[in-house]
């Protein structure tokens, strides 16, 4: 098991006295997560440190997904994301859930089955029901349903979708289905929808408004809304961002930042210049300034915190130094402002 012996905790975690950190500085205001992967905490010492010293929240990036948490259809596989339950646990983190349904990473035994409605239908409420009790008490929030919308604002083919039989009726069928079976398995736990390229407004932005609103006046059990905050230079909405996210406040839901990084061009080996870098930290700190703004924002989550664990450069050629860190595990301009800004806010609490 990969966790932190507790004295290394309290070391990592440190007095008063000591540096702050960005849980010490956030601490009171809003949680401070990010995406987290098991293998990594157990092969890189620098990055299950880091880790534990500087997040109160993680969310396991893949290992709650269907494709890795269910690899057959009598068999859930629950091993890597409760070994990440047992290191925030350790370490006094929170873990937010992620994710029950998404159009993505449905494994190959589902998405190339012959299913009737009714199968899926049942294989939705068993898989959903299943996850949630499993972690009752350990997983404080989940993301129930992830990028449902299309950037229209037309709702996205998928296995769910497609099939009436998942659905409860209306025009959010499978999604609303799936907080009120989300609810069921574990009132207690706080239900997010999450999506992304919304945060500026428009079509979508106005669609998961719509659903929000629609949930709320029918009583559906959702409780907020995950803006996942993937930008590029210069892409932020900063003039819209506050006023977006104060959109679904007004409704009485929360708003968690769930996935923010900020992608960089980069050479050959992976740096960005030191030009970017500092309007990189000026990027962040315009999303942490927002979400502070905002009564009902109540925590900033990074997708990755260290250049060299980033899932950008996969995805992105020529592309990467998304994080707070560096490829050495230093901390970066944006970090250095995000700190002053969570302790800025700290103090005039």
């Amino acid at each position: 098991m990969f966790v932190l012996p507790i004295a290394a905790v309290v070391c990592l975690l440190g007095t008063s006295s000591e540096a702050a950190t960005l849980r010490s500085a956030a601490h009171g205001r809003v949680h401070i997560g990010t995406a987290a992967k098991p293998g990594f905490i157990s092969e890189d010492g620098r990055y299950a440190t880091t880790l534990a010293r500087e997040f109160d929240q993680l969310e396991p990036e893949n290992e709650m997904k269907w494709s890795l948490l269910r690899p057959a259809r009598d068999r859930f596989d629950f091993a890597a994301a409760d070994e990440l339950v047992r290191f925030a646990k350790q370490n006094g983190m929170l873990v937010r859930g992620h994710t029950l349904l998404w159009y993505q990473a449905v494994p190959k035994w589902l998405g190339e089955g012959q299913w009737t409605w009714n199968d899926l239908s049942q294989l939705m409420a068993n898989h959903i029901q299943t996850v949630v009790r499993h972690f009752a008490g350990s997983v404080y929030a989940w993301d129930v349903v992830n990028e449902a919308f299309h950037p229209d604002g037309s709702l996205r083919s998928s296995i769910w979708y497609d099939s009436p039989g998942t659905g409860v009726g209306g025009p959010y069928g499978y999604i609303e289905r799936a907080f009120v079976l989300a609810h069921a398995a574990d009132p207690r736990a706080k239900l997010f929808y999450n999506d992304y390229a919304f945060e500026g407004g428009g079509p979508k932005f106005e669609a998961i408004l719509a659903m929000a609103r629609d949930f709320k006046k029918r009583g559906v059990p959702i409780n907020g809304i995950g803006f996942q905050c993937h930008f590029t230079l210069n892409s932020i909405p900063a003039a819209t961002l506050q006023k977006n996210m104060r959109a679904f406040t007004d409704l009485g839901l929360e708003v968690h930042i769930t996935e923010l990084d900020v992608r960089l061009p980069v050479d050959g080996t992976g740096h960005a210049t030191p030009q970017d870098l500092e309007r990189q930290a000026q990027m962040y700190g315009e999303v942490v300034r927002a979400c502070l703004a905002v009564r009902g924002c109540s925590a900033i989550q990074v997708w990755g915190f260290s250049d060299a664990r980033s899932w950008i450069p996969r995805f992105f050629s020529g592309q990467g130094a998304g994080t707070l860190f560096d490829q050495e595990f230093r901390p970066k301009p944006a970090y250095r402002l995000v700190l002053d800004l969570l302790t800025g806010a700290a103090a005039a609490r």
